[in-house]
């Protein structure tokens, strides 16, 4: 029997992970969006369903995940807080698209924080390395 998990950064005890983020506008007033992350867990605490709205979007229904990937960043202890799921569902091949996919999205992010562009195509060098040596191995796996 499936429950309805859902947790926060801080307790993970709640019903589901709530992100709110301010920013300023020219106009010099605070905006702030939610996003809400619901997660439905089975019995063996394995996530079966990922669902995600954001009070900023068009959707009008929470959009389905196979995977998700949130970080933060501790800047007084200088550490990375993750929360890394991914459900039933996900096959071996699309775990390495999203790992490919986030690895250069990454890339652009640090791009763009920091113009260091011989880093960013180190990134990405990675990326394709890590995505070609995936496929090969599939190949591998499928000639046996």
């Amino acid at each position: 029997m499936a429950t309805n998990s859902r947790f926060t950064l801080a307790k993970h005890s709640k019903s589901s992970c709530l992100i709110a983020y301010l920013w300023r506008s020219s106009e010099s007033f605070m905006h702030k969006s939610t996003i809400t992350i619901d997660v439905e867990m089975g019995d063996d605490r394995v996530p079966e369903t990922i669902r995600w709205n954001a009070s900023d979007t068009t959707a009008e229904k929470a959009q389905k995940a196979k995977a998700m990937m949130l970080a933060f960043w501790d800047g007084s202890e200088k550490t990375a807080m993750r929360i890394d799921l991914w459900t039933k569902t996900m096959m071996f091949d699309e775990m390495a698209d999203f790992f490919y996919q986030t690895i250069m999205t990454m890339a652009d992010s640090y791009g763009r924080a920091t113009r260091n562009n011989e880093m960013v195509d180190d990134m990405k060098r990675f990326a394709k390395e890590f995505y070609d040596k995936f496929k090969t191995q599939q190949l591998i796996e499928t000639r046996k």
